[in-house]
């Protein structure tokens, strides 16, 4: 079912889970999304600073909306501890609609 709000899924990483609560709940408590799952013990393989990293990481996966995207950013890059965090948004082509209600009904 398309929602007549765009429905976005953002993923960003954080360095432990103390990390990604606390983000998670400055996130929720500001309203910028309406779910945030964590998913622990990630093996992150990345390029940074010419080197080949390999890092444990949770991997946050938020549900909101397009609308929501730019203050959702911003407050995920005041704070995050990571100098450049991920920051990927997905969009939701189509889902339930009464999920895509409650999405949208909670980032208000």
């Amino acid at each position: 079912m398309k929602s007549k709000h765009s429905i976005v899924i953002v993923f960003v990483t954080a360095p432990n889970l103390r990390v990604a609560r606390k983000l998670a709940k400055t996130i929720l408590e500001t309203r910028l999304a309406a779910c945030a799952n964590l998913l622990p013990k990630i093996e992150s393989h990345y390029r940074w600073q010419g080197k080949v990293e390999t890092a444990s990481e949770v991997l946050m996966i938020l549900k909101t909306t397009h609308a929501q995207v730019s203050k959702l950013e911003k407050c995920v890059l005041e704070n995050h501890p990571y100098d450049t965090p991920e920051f990927v948004v997905l969009s939701a082509v189509s889902g339930n609609k009464r999920y895509f209600k409650w999405i949208n009904d909670s980032v208000k």
